[in-house]
């Protein structure tokens, strides 16, 4: 299985990007073609067979991560799978890409597999890191129904057969979008606990339209895949979470704008999903209500 990688910066973590390179290269099995994408900056200086695409603009994370596919061919053909890694994690483990080779020959459906996110100071993961309901062992490999986007491997199959990130999210909720889509093609994800990525701690919101951008992306996200029936259902349940958090009044504000945005403005084409795969989903323990 050859395995390609994408990974997209700004630029402003040459350290960071040159470390996570290097641990891309040492990866045990065949080389893996790895592509940076500059969004909207200079991508600096790399090691020799890393391929380098500097775009005039930043088009988001879902938008560079798609010039970073189509540089492998037509929705990444040239390989079998494609890793999507954030600048500034690094695979520790030499294994990563082997395993990741070994899980999608063992499993034809398998579609997506996501890392397990460690902070490598202390190794800690987060809860919002584990892509499902049952959040409180991370060391807990299962199958879900979302996937982490800096730390995953995609099999290219799927993005031809369900098409690439939506672009005009930027920000937020894009990995859920392609998620679904993927579920609803017949394919399954699943959360490696034994594959990390080190990534710093962080929160989401040290970006300035993290809120705003959340809201407006969960109405089209809501808008896109789900059945009509559930649209103010599921969009009902986030209203009431967002509440309950009780954010600051700002926050709460940027929010109220992103979502009466997601309902005014064009979310991209409509394909709701179909019933069994809502069952799928609620059989796999997150229901499209939540």
């Amino acid at each position: 299985m050859k395995l390609g990688a994408v990974i997209i910066t700004m630029g402003d973590r040459p350290d960071e990007l040159r470390a996570l390179l290097d641990s891309v290269i040492a990866q045990e099995g065949d080389r893996i073609e790895v592509v940076v994408v500059g969004n909207g900056a200079p991508v600096g200086s790399v090691p020799a067979g890393v391929r380098t695409v500097e775009l005039p603009e930043n088009l988001g994370i879902p938008g560079g991560r798609n010039v970073g596919i189509e540089a492998f061919g037509p929705s990444g053909a040239d390989v079998d799978a494609l890793l999507f890694l954030d600048d500034d994690g690094l695979l520790p483990g030499r294994d990563t890409a082997e395993l990741c080779r070994q899980a999608f020959a063992a499993d034809p459906r398998l579609g997506i597999i996501t890392f397990r996110i460690t902070d490598p100071d202390t190794g800690a993961t987060q809860r919002r890191h584990v892509p499902r309901l049952r959040a409180a062992d991370p060391t807990r490999s299962s199958r879900v129904t979302t996937f982490l986007g800096g730390a995953n491997a995609v099999r290219t199959r799927v993005l031809a057969e369900a098409g690439p990130l939506p672009e005009q999210f930027f920000y937020a909720h894009e990995e859920t979008d392609l998620a679904w889509r993927a579920l609803d093609a017949g394919w399954m994800i699943d959360y490696r606990a034994d594959l990390v990525l080190h990534h710093p701690t962080t929160a989401p919101s040290r970006h300035a339209v993290h809120h705003r951008m959340v809201a407006r992306n969960r109405v089209w996200l809501a808008r896109r895949n789900l059945p009509a029936p559930l649209v103010p259902l599921y969009l009902g349940v986030w209203l009431l979470l967002t509440l309950v958090r009780r954010p600051s009044l700002p926050a709460l504000k940027a929010w109220f704008g992103g979502f009466r945005e997601g309902w005014a403005t064009p979310c991209g084409p409509r394909r709701p999903m179909k019933w069994r795969t809502v069952w799928r989903l609620t059989r796999l323990g997150r229901p499209p209500v939540i």
